[in-house]
């Protein structure tokens, strides 16, 4: 089920409620809007926070901290309210009578009083009666549109915060220049080779663009974006790109390519052709190859290189995944990455994972991103991406990615940097792998 309240809305609404995050647990169009449906999804649970939208496109509904049931009682609930959304604005309508704050009534959805009935009678209406033991404006919270399109409700969880961080990182402004040194003077083990090649690889608007130009922001010293980024259903980039990053504006090269892919898409013939990964990984793939979603590259495709060398090839796979996406992430989409693994692992490159939005996915590190090690949900969100992603947790890194800002935040760029630091580790893993595997083959023909 993909929730319909967008992320913004669910983070309006955590922001009222302390350091938590919302999970959907009924959705009307998909279990049916009958009272029946509601309460065998949402009877015990609770907290909870009621949404229903109409075609009038307003956003409403309510809080209780009461689990549901179906025992016709009222239930006292002192910190229950109504609200709506006006704008990304939320608007309160706080409890006025405690006692009578919920309903449970079986054959409705959620029963705030008698004031507001979402899947009233087991049909797909609101009952409204503004005053009684809720005080509103009927006109402001739905505009009078007491049909509904959907109807969902959520459970409200804490986020468990640490007292210290479970991974460490320092977050002086020394750091960030350290690590800045750090990438502009590293150099590739293996001599034939001067610069690393990441593959970036990712669902349609996981950040794989944005990422590039966050780390190209960070070493400009302001937020650029060169690569095509923002937000779409399908990719927004077409063609396999390689990025060379600069040490400023008229710098060097920085020993490391980021190369860009067409987004993922769960369907078939859509987004990147997975039989087109072995290619890239074996670096025949041209810069600004367009991609075809239907048909996979030919070797007497222009500009293919038939004869590759270790320079051209991948040294090393990065998955960007979108945090606030995990759990909700498409069995097809989930089966494609999977595909996508076994074939890199059959060429032995190391591989991890960029999780990003982590700020948007939780309030608590929305509001300092230092707090990313802190966060208990964040590291549930980076297990649940080792369980379907099939990585070990210490090769996922969380990242923040500009993307409405306009000047840069040294904690980001430790982050972002932090991030390119493990990419150079990794391929130097290869390299070795690559160096100790012809010392072999030397020694066996001695």
């Amino acid at each position: 089920m993909n929730p319909r309240l967008t992320r913004s809305q669910q983070k309006t609404i955590c922001s009222q409620l302390g350091n938590v995050k919302l999970r959907l647990l009924y959705k009307a169009s998909v279990h049916g809007f009958t009272g029946a449906a509601f309460h065998q999804q949402c009877d015990s649970r609770s907290p909870t926070v009621s949404v229903g939208y109409n075609a009038s496109g307003f956003v409403f509904g309510g809080y209780t901290k009461q689990p549901f049931s179906q025992s016709g009682q009222y239930v006292y609930d002192d910190q229950a309210f109504l609200y709506t959304f006006s704008g990304e604005k939320l608007l309160k309508y706080p409890v006025t009578s405690p006692p009578h704050a919920v309903r449970m009534i079986s054959n409705s959805g959620p029963y705030f009083g008698e004031a507001l009935v979402l899947v009233n009678g087991s049909k797909a209406v609101v009952y409204n009666n503004p005053g009684n033991h809720y005080n509103f404006n009927a006109a402001e919270m739905h505009g009078n549109n007491l049909n509904l399109t959907e109807c969902e409700v959520y459970q409200v969880e804490e986020t468990k915060e640490f007292e210290r961080p479970w991974r460490t990182i320092t977050w002086e402004s020394g750091k960030r220049m350290e690590l800045m040194e750090s990438i502009k003077s590293y150099k590739p083990t293996v001599n034939s080779v001067s610069q690393v090649r990441i593959l970036l690889i990712g669902p349609v608007g996981a950040g794989k663009s944005s990422f590039f130009n966050s780390i190209n922001s960070v070493f400009r010293g302001h937020v650029t974006s060169q690569a095509i980024a923002g937000c779409s259903a399908t990719s927004l980039t077409t063609q396999f790109r390689s990025h060379t990053l600069k040490a400023g504006r008229e710098g060097k090269p920085l020993p490391i390519i980021l190369c860009d892919t067409m987004g993922l898409e769960e369907s078939t013939g859509a987004g990147l052709n997975i039989d087109d990964i072995s290619s890239i990984l074996s670096g025949h793939l041209p810069d600004r190859y367009q991609f075809n979603p239907s048909a996979p590259l030919h070797a007497d495709a222009h500009g293919y290189r038939k004869s590759s060398s270790l320079k051209d090839k991948i040294h090393c796979v990065a998955y960007v995944i979108d945090a606030c996406k995990v759990s909700i992430m498409p069995t097809k989409l989930e089966e494609k990455l999977d595909a996508i693994r076994k074939k890199v692992n059959l060429m032995g490159i190391p591989q991890l994972v960029l999780m990003t939005k982590v700020d948007e996915a939780c309030p608590f590190v929305s509001r300092d991103i230092r707090n990313i090690y802190r966060s208990g949900y964040i590291k549930e969100m980076m297990q649940e991406v080792s369980a379907r992603i099939g990585v070990p947790l210490s090769c996922i890194v969380p990242v923040r990615n500009y993307s409405e800002e306009l000047e840069l935040d040294p904690n980001c760029d430790i982050l972002l940097l932090s991030a390119v630091i493990q990419m150079l580790r990794f391929a130097d893993n290869y390299f070795d792998e690559i160096s100790d595997r012809f010392s072999n083959i030397e020694l066996k023909e001695q």
